[in-house]
């Protein structure tokens, strides 16, 4: 039997290597301590310089408030702060550092050294480390300019087993530079310097404007974020929302690429990452990962930031409140970034829309740049030649005076071929449409400077592709992805606004069922008439299909019921079933949209693009796949060697 301890004090060095233990686990954690606290030094220039990965060296050098001769003892002790004195500042604190633990933890893990000034006489600096088992701090004079210098020698060299645990030197500068691109990100009013072995990685110069801003997404994230990325600005209810958010296509198969700020502090959030995750549900593909840049403004007394020793997380007071502020903003935004929409306001112009609900006022979602592989906007050009929605309105509207017996043309569904599935029921549903459809409009004669966003079809491939010649080049659409997405959107809002538009079949079709359907079948009749579809027992092996929504006309009938079947049997019912209601939606839209190998007329296929343009996420299909591409002249050009 072990001999019973007595309870005693820990030293100070050993206090603070535990603490250490919560706050500072390789290189980037000490790298963002430091940073933080010259940040909140009122920076405007900070330089961040390492060696082996930050191993053996990192010196963060700024430019700050500095700190005196007097307060230099207490800076490499615990809990020791100038940010906060008292609760009610804790409740609404402003600082990215607070605790008080971060330079002391650091420097009884390594060689630390701190030189300061305060004032603006470059040899009126002081030097203070901490030495010997209690830390004893030890000052003396050292010149230095204005601000603050910190040097982190052989981190862990008295922690063995902490050191063991570092990993290799690229790895672990990666993670410093990651730590340094946050906080690059987090204010743009600073200049910033990133050094490694004697070698600049980063230099970034400080500036607020647009330009400056995106100047510096582009350094750190790439150029390909802005270009395929949208720029928001959204207030509504205390709360602000801007930043930038990549197109659903632009997604990645990690999530590195993914920032959010809260006043200014990076945080990792689960209710944000769920508010951001519902928003890009509808269209992102299965396993990626979407890109943004966000910064949520909100009072400070309505976020508790203390409830994690390295402040990644948050609490807000209002958490509901803030989840759908989130996520109708990035839902909006990702919808109106629908394929060959064209913001009327050049980027940065505001303007104000009242909402019914939440009188939001926000700035068009709009993107931050230009690109080619799935565009959704024209390129900026001369105001003259700028194809614009009153421009193509009043194509349009000349059009229709010079041709009044043409009418816009619509997507008019085809009977299904004799043998095909739902027989009889699908050629009565289609041609019930087709009564009422209008008549096809024929192509208009080309002219480049009036044709709408994604241009005039000339021509289907292999019935799956539509080839359009748009003002920039060519533009290749996806038939079916395209399709499922407009009958999707269009079942979302029928089906949101109460129920699906149905259509009686004729005649009945008769469907050979398991008990197990049988069973969902009888016990989803009110799920079943909201999707639009009345679905009656016939006996206990048959089902018999006597109505399904309008827009499913030309579906294949039977094995449209058979997925729903399955999906309401795995859903459920009540609230289970409410949240997977899109999904539903989804099964049946693909099951409804138009098929590959068919073929369309060129009024068909022009009704498909317009219908397009006026669909909310119509650049991606129910699974996140791209609907369509393009390729410009200069592309087409350089890909033939024209004019080289």
């Amino acid at each position: 039997m072990s001999e019973q301890r007595r309870i005693r004090t820990l030293d100070p060095r050993l206090a603070n290597q535990i603490a250490a233990g919560e706050v500072v686990e390789r290189p980037a954690s000490v790298v963002k301590e430091l940073l933080e606290n010259a940040i909140d030094a009122g920076s405007s220039r900070i330089e961040v310089e390492l060696e082996a990965g930050g191993a053996r060296l990192i010196r963060v050098r700024d430019d700050g408030s500095g700190i005196g001769e007097d307060d230099l003892p207490l800076a490499l002790s615990r809990h020791a702060t100038s940010k906060i004195a008292s609760l009610e500042e804790l409740e609404g604190v402003a600082s990215l550092g607070f605790r008080g633990e971060a330079l002391a933890s650091i420097s009884s893990v390594s060689r630390l050294e701190l030189v300061s000034n305060p004032g603006d006489d470059p040899t009126a600096g002081w030097r203070v480390v901490a030495e010997g088992r209690n830390m004893e701090p030890r000052v003396s004079p050292a010149p230095h300019p204005r601000g603050t210098s910190v040097t982190v020698r052989d981190l862990f060299f008295n922690t063995p087993a902490r050191r063991k645990f570092l990993r290799k030197e690229k790895t672990e500068f990666g993670h410093v530079e990651e730590a340094f691109r946050r906080q690059a990100l987090s204010r743009y009013d600073i200049g910033w310097t990133l050094r490694h072995n004697h070698k600049t990685v980063h230099q970034l110069r400080a500036g607020e404007d647009p330009t400056s801003r995106e100047r510096r997404i582009a350094a750190l994230l790439g150029k390909a974020f802005l270009e395929h990325a949208l720029h928001l600005n959204i207030e509504a209810s205390g709360l602000r929302l801007w930043g930038w958010v990549g197109l659903p296509t632009h997604s990645r198969a990690q999530a590195d690429q993914q920032y959010f700020f809260v006043n200014g502090r990076v945080v990792r959030d689960r209710l944000v990452a769920h508010a951001v995750r519902q928003a890009y549900r509808d269209v992102l593909f299965n396993g990626r990962h979407p890109v943004f840049v966000l910064y949520l403004e909100v009072d400070p007394t309505v976020v508790d930031v203390n409830v994690h020793p390295t402040k990644h997380e948050v609490r807000f007071r209002d958490g509901r409140l803030v989840h759908d502020f989130l996520f109708s903003s990035l839902h909006r935004a990702l919808g109106e970034a629908r394929a060959g929409g064209q913001a009327e306001e050049e980027p940065g112009e505001e303007e104000s829309e009242r909402n019914e609900a939440d009188a939001v006022s926000r700035q068009v979602a709009e993107p931050a740049g230009r690109w080619q592989q799935q565009p959704m906007s024209l390129p900026e050009r001369d105001e003259g030649e700028r194809v614009t929605p009153d421009r193509v309105r009043a194509f349009m509207e000349g059009y229709r005076r010079l041709h009044p017996d043409h009418e816009e043309a619509l997507l008019t569904p085809q009977p299904a071929a004799p043998g095909a599935g739902g027989g009889a029921a699908g050629l009565a549903l289609a041609e019930h449409q087709a009564t009422q459809a209008p008549r096809p409009e024929p192509l208009p004669e080309q002219d480049d400077t009036r044709a709408p966003p994604l241009g005039f079809a000339v021509a289907q491939l292999h019935g799956v592709y539509i080839l359009s010649q748009s003002e920039r080049g060519l533009i290749l659409v996806d038939m079916h992805a395209a399709h499922e997405r407009i009958v999707y959107e269009r079942m979302k809002t029928q089906v949101h606004g109460g129920r699906l538009e149905a259509q009686p079949l004729l005649v009945p079709v008769s469907l050979a069922a398991s008990p197990a359907e049988v069973a969902t079948a009888e016990g989803e009749q009110e799920a079943f008439a909201r999707l639009g579809v009345e679905l009656d027992v016939a006996g206990p092996e048959t089902l018999l299909v006597r109505q399904v929504p309008v827009l499913l006309a030309d579906a294949d009938v039977e094995p449209l019921i058979r997925q729903m079947l399955a999906d309401l049997e795995r859903y459920g019912r009540s609230d289970h079933l409410e949240a997977h209601i899109n999904e539903l939606l989804s099964t049946m839209a693909c099951h409804g949209s138009v098929r590959a190998n068919r073929r369309l007329t060129l009024a068909e296929m022009n009704a498909l693009l317009r219908d397009m343009e006026r669909t909310e996420r119509s650049g991606q299909c129910n699974h996140g796949r791209p609907t369509w591409t393009e390729m410009s002249m200069k592309q087409l050009d350089r890909l033939f060697m024209r004019g080289q």
